[in-house]
């Protein structure tokens, strides 16, 4: 059956000498592979609509026992160009698409975390936040959305410890609000160097324990150097 959803392309790979592979996160149906064929070619536009961060409304064939759905047609919803000219945006959501594609298996939609991501990002663009503060959202909602709220009042976990929450002069209040405000309403927070450290490390140790695998992404290295 032919099925038309709002997505977000996580990653894409070349596959054969003129197709590709894309990783998408689809309002509908959760996160699919899709087969983009002859997307390679000099002449098919279809290439470009498979980018990392690519916000589109996409229609495809979708077979359930099929591990790769075939894409009929895309367009783009908004077009992001400030986050792909702009360095600690780019990283920012880079990182963010890495850790929404371990994070989340496969056919298993969650509407309102894809929402968030679509804010986010959105976010981005428009440069209207501080990125540390738009990234801290979404680790927080990952975690909310996908079952994994985190209690701040838990300082440990069985064989893990949690740095305080409360380590920080503004650190517990950031925390609190980034789980209880949406984005467009966070306060305008005052961000210490030890804030940063203490949230940093609180939600970063919450996903590291809860998703596998995220610990090795690439784009934490340099996430790290630009969020510090």
């Amino acid at each position: 059956m032919i099925l038309q959803s709002p997505a977000i392309v996580l990653k894409s790979f070349p596959y054969g000498d003129t197709s590709l592979i894309s990783r998408c996160l689809t309002r509908e149906m959760g996160k699919i592979s899709v087969i983009v064929r002859g997307a390679r070619r000099k002449k098919n536009p279809m290439g470009a609509y498979f980018q990392p961060m690519s916000y589109l409304d996409l229609m495809f064939y979708y077979k359930q026992t099929r591990d790769l759905q075939t894409v009929s047609k895309a367009s783009f919803l908004e077009l992001w160009l400030n986050i792909q000219n702009h360095l600690k945006p780019m990283a920012i959501g880079l990182s963010i698409l890495e850790m929404t594609e371990r994070a989340i298996t496969d056919h298993d939609p969650h509407p309102e975390l894809f929402d968030e991501l679509v804010t986010c990002l959105r976010t981005l663009d428009a440069q209207s936040s501080p990125v540390n503060i738009i990234y801290w959202y979404y680790e927080m909602q990952l975690l909310t959305h996908l079952g994994f709220k985190p209690n701040l009042s838990l300082n440990d976990f069985p064989g893990m410890s949690l740095v305080d929450p409360n380590g920080g002069p503004n650190s517990k209040n950031i925390l609190t609000k980034l789980q209880t405000s949406c984005l467009s309403s966070l306060p305008d927070f005052i961000v210490t160097q030890k804030d940063k450290t203490i949230v940093s490390q609180y939600l970063l140790a919450q996903i590291y324990y809860h998703f596998e695998g995220i610990k090795s992404l690439k784009s934490l290295d340099v996430l790290k150097e630009i969020l510090s």
